[in-house]
C-alpha cells in the first residue's frame, strides 16, 4: 500500500527554527522529520511512498536526490565517454524505497494536494499522513481495523496535550469534530483511505479536514482507530525541542516498534549521515 505525505506547508508557527526549509526538513537528530516518518512506515513494509510538495518544494528534492551519494561509497568516471557515470561500491544500500515526488502547489489546501496525486495511487486504497508527526502507530493493526469496517476513511484518534478540537465519537465512528477545544481523543493523522476519498476532495480551497473528513463522518464514512502509544506534533519550536531530546536519549518512542537489529542498522545509518545531510540542506538554494 502506497503512503502519501502532505510536505507542502508553510510551518509559520516554527519559523524560529527554521525559515528557508519547508517544515518536514527539519532535523530531528541528523535527519529530517520526514525521514523519521517514512522509516517507520518502511519497516512495516510500505516503503512506496507520494511527497506532496509546496512551500520550498525543492529543498525536499535535493535531499532525495542527493542522499545516496551523502551516505554511501561510490566512484564516479567523468569525461562523458563510454562508462562514464556513478557506480555504488559499499554494498550498503540499506533504504530500498520508491519515492514519488510531486509538486503539488505552493499554496495549496490539504485537500487539493492529496486530490493531485490521484495517478499516482492508480484507484487502490493508499495511506496518508502529515509530514510534521512523529507516533509509534502498529501500521498493520491499523490496516487490519480499515479493512474490517469497510468504510471509507479511517483516522488515527490521539490524546494530545494541548487543548485541540475534540473528536465526536460513537465508539469507533467520527460523528464529527467538536467546535470547542478541551480534552478528548483528537485527529493525529495517520490515515487510511479508500478510492472513494476523491470524491470529498473537491477544489483548492478545500481542507481535508474540515471539508472532506467533516464531510465524510456526516456520511458515516468516517472512522477512528484509537491509539494510546507515543504521538507527538512539530508546530512550534519548543515540540521541535522535545522531539531532539527523546532522539538524543537514544531510545525514541516513535522506533519503539523496530527490532533491535533493525534499529541498530538504521543507527549505523544515521551515525554515517550525520554532519552530511546538513551538507545537503545547506546546498539548497534560498530564498526560492
Amino acid at each position: 500500500m502506497k503512503v502519501v505525505i502532505l510536505a507542502g506547508g508553510f510551518g509559520t508557527r516554527i519559523r524560529d527554527v527554521a525559515d528557508d526549509i519547508p517544515k518536514p526538513m527539519i532535523p530531528i537528530g541528523p535527519y529530517p522529520i520526514l525521514w523519521h516518518i517514512m522509516r517507520s512506515y518502511a519497516h512495516f513494509g510500505h516503503k512506496e511512498f507520494v511527497l506532496c510538495l509546496g512551500y520550498k518544494g525543492h529543498v525536499v528534492k535535493d535531499f532525495f536526490l542527493n542522499c545516496q551519494a551523502y551516505t554511501r561509497d561510490f566512484n564516479i568516471k567523468l569525461g562523458g565517454g563510454p562508462g562514464c557515470g556513478v557506480s555504488f561500491i559499499d554494498g550498503r544500500g540499506e533504504l530500498d524505497w520508491n519515492v514519488t515526488l510531486t509538486d503539488t502547489g505552493a499554496r495549496s489546501m490539504t485537500g487539493a494536494r492529496i486530490s493531485r496525486v490521484r495517478e499516482y495511487v492508480r484507484g487502490e486504497d493508499f495511506m496518508l499522513t502529515y509530514g510534521d508527526g512523529l507516533a509509534d502507530v502498529d501500521v498493520p493493526a491499523l490496516v487490519d481495523f480499515h479493512r474490517a469496517h469497510g468504510r471509507v476513511a479511517t483516522l488515527t484518534a490521539v490524546r494530545s496535550p494541548l487543548l485541540q478540537r475534540p473528536l465526536a465519537l460513537d465508539n469507533a465512528a467520527v460523528r464529527g469534530f467538536r467546535e470547542q477545544a478541551c480534552g478528548g481523543p483528537v485527529n493525529g493523522g495517520f490515515f487510511v483511505f479508500e478510492p472513494g476519498v476523491f470524491d470529498y476532495l473537491r477544489g483548492d480551497e478545500d481542507s481535508l479536514e474540515s471539508c472532506a473528513l467533516t464531510q465524510l463522518a456526516r456520511d458515516g464514512q468516517l472512522m477512528a482507530y484509537r491509539h494510546e502509544g507515543f504521538w507527538q506534533c512539530m508546530d512550534t519550536a519548543a515540540e521541535r525541542d522535545l522531539l531532539e531530546a527523546l532522539w538524543r536519549s537514544g531510545a525514541p518512542p516513535w522506533m519503539s516498534l523496530l527490532p533491535t537489529a533493525s534499529l541498530a542498522a538504521m543507527n549505523r545509518l544515521y551515525q554515517r549521515f550525520d554532519q552530511r545531510t546538513q551538507m545537503v540542506v545547506a546546498a539548497a538554494p534560498r530564498g526560492a
